[in-house]
């Protein structure tokens, strides 16, 4: 059986700019270029993670590419202007090769309290989508059914549902929609994780990280989160589809390409 390391691996998501990577960023990036990860997607959670994620996908060019956005869980702290600020980037970023999406963007029922809010900010940064013509990258943790409801009103080019894990109703018409599902290192012990990809077709996946996000279950044991570990969760994807590692690695890479629009080296 061929080495999964041999194989171009890709990390649809994984928060790059984060703070908790700041000092590591060079030794992350070397060691997902040794592992065979030859594709990273730095997403953004507010202005200055966006501002950062431009700067990391000029600095190591055709390695890593930026998402832009506000995450729902930043919207109550939003500064003064940093909204206005953030759709600015995006529309003066938007036609160049490495920005590939606009994201992390979505709604979250914890935050139930500034409901109207996420709304607001979700709308803004979906128009922009629009406009831009930019994949969107999608968070939905507790809203799915009603992002996957809200989204067909919307003129998007492609949308992805990061870490999908339920309803499986609305993973059924996410799928009939044309959506992409993200999901990551909790495929290697999660059942209700591999119950959703037993049931996506391999043509609509993309694998992911979602670092700095820690996962205290073995194999990785609260480890700092890498972008390597998509050579676990290709060999899980591979275990449960019942196909070859190499068939799965190639497959994920050819939808990162029709995806965000861009040749992998």
């Amino acid at each position: 059986m061929a080495k999964v390391s041999k194989m171009k691996l890709v990390d649809a998501h994984i928060h790059l700019s984060d703070a908790e990577y700041a000092q590591i960023v060079d030794e992350l990036v070397l060691e997902a270029k040794n592992s065979g990860v030859v594709a990273l997607v730095s997403n953004s959670m507010d202005f200055d993670t966006s501002l950062k994620s431009v700067k990391l996908a000029e600095k190591y060019s055709s390695l890593v590419y930026a998402a832009l956005g506000i995450h729902p869980w930043n919207v109550n702290v939003l500064k003064e202007n940093e909204l206005e600020d953030t759709l600015k980037l995006i529309f003066e970023q938007s036609q160049r090769k490495a920005i590939v999406a606009i994201g992390e963007i979505g709604l979250d029922y914890k935050y139930e309290a500034i409901w109207d809010k996420q709304l607001m900010v979700f709308d803004k940064m979906l128009r922009a989508a629009e406009k831009t013509s930019l994949p969107v990258i999608i968070h939905s943790r507790g809203t799915t059914a009603q992002i996957v409801d809200m989204l067909p009103s919307y003129n998007l080019k492609r949308v992805l549902l990061h870490w999908f894990s339920h309803p499986l109703s609305a993973l059924n018409k996410a799928l009939t929609h044309g959506y992409f599902i993200t999901e990551g290192p909790p495929v290697a012990y999660s059942p209700g994780i591999r119950e959703v990809v037993k049931r996506v077709p391999l043509t609509s996946f993309l694998t992911e990280t979602d670092g700095p996000v820690t996962y205290r279950k073995p194999p990785y044991n609260g480890k700092i989160t890498k972008p390597s570990f998509i050579n676990t969760v290709v060999e899980a994807v591979a275990a449960i589809k019942n196909m070859p590692i190499t068939d799965v690695a190639e497959q994920i890479a050819r939808n990162f390409e029709v995806f965000f629009d861009i040749k992998l080296n």
